[in-house]
């Protein structure tokens, strides 16, 4: 199965793809070494295309001292995910070039909180949900492109050390739930629907805009249907990791289903009647003029 779907991202590129579709596991060793001395540094970020998680806009935007939607407006361009216009977020260049916004001549500028895709390079990751199965299963493969002479040097070492080296356990610890409501949204196809334009509008703010998603469950409407402690709501405030967690199951929870944060008693008949009542006070006003 993981080797048909590596197979299926080099056979469906209507051009050399890089993709090597060996599948490796953590243990497997490659041969690999990136470093400062090496004729080719810099090149890898002088032709980028990276997709961004929610933890590498958390990292960055700390790093940049913005806000979140401040970083997004700065340095992101958006782009559909899949179909149905799930969005997602891709890295800015610099203005009329595929060079990254945050290259230096001296290297990445922002490289201790480099995106997760920076950190894997020139490894790739892919998460597989076996069919009947409610597991993913990660899965490693090789990244080789012309430019790159990082596959020659003489240093090996497995992808368990390797994605220790580059800091990729944290990111991917950050990024799980995320990554599995995206693979769940694919892989259950039909049975899901294409989401709401409210349901796409919390993805983006709960992927994308963790200061905006602070201030949302603060509200009163929010604090209408869902039943948080106040220690809770504390611990949350204080704790940007634990709130994007938290930000994950709510998406969970709409999309979904998947009822981890707990609802107030009739509250779900109170939001009904509000709005049945909020839709009768517009059409008496509509009539009336």
């Amino acid at each position: 199965m993981a080797i048909d779907e590596l197979k299926k991202i080099k056979d469906d590129v209507p051009f050399s793809s890089p993709v090597d579709p060996v599948e490796l596991g953590p243990d497997d060793e490659i041969q690999f070494r990136c470093h400062r001395d090496i004729a080719c540094f810099n090149a890898c970020c002088k032709n980028i295309d990276i997709q961004l998680t929610p933890y590498d806009i958390v990292r960055l935007k700390r790093r940049l001292e913005l806000s979140s939607s401040e970083f997004v407006g700065r340095h992101t361009t958006p782009f559909p995910m899949d179909h149905h216009d799930v969005p997602g977020l891709k890295l800015n260049t610099k203005p009329g070039t595929s060079e990254c916004v945050f290259m230096t001549e001296e290297g990445c500028s922002v490289y201790e909180d480099r995106p997760a895709a920076c950190r894997y390079y020139a490894l790739g990751s892919m998460g597989v949900r076996k069919k009947d199965s409610a597991q993913v299963d990660d899965i490693y493969f090789i990244v080789k492109e012309d430019h790159c002479l990082g596959h020659q040097e003489p240093r090996t070492l497995t992808v368990r050390e390797y994605r220790s080296e580059q800091g990729c356990d944290e990111y991917d610890q950050h990024n799980r739930e995320w990554r599995d409501i995206i693979l769940k949204k694919r892989s259950s196809g039909p049975t899901v629907g294409a989401p709401s334009e409210r349901s796409l509008q919390l993805f983006d703010m709960c992927s994308y805009d963790i200061d905006s998603f602070r201030e949302f469950i603060q509200t009163e409407g929010f604090g209408d249907i869902f039943d948080l402690d106040p220690r809770t709501m504390q611990d949350l405030l204080a704790d940007e990791d634990e709130l994007q967690q938290f930000a994950f199951r709510f998406l969970k929870q709409v999309f979904f289903g998947v009822m981890t944060i707990p609802v107030k008693e009739g509250a779900r008949e109170r939001r009904i009647a509000q709005s049945r009542r909020l839709r009768e006070r517009l059409r008496e006003m509509s009539e009336d003029e």
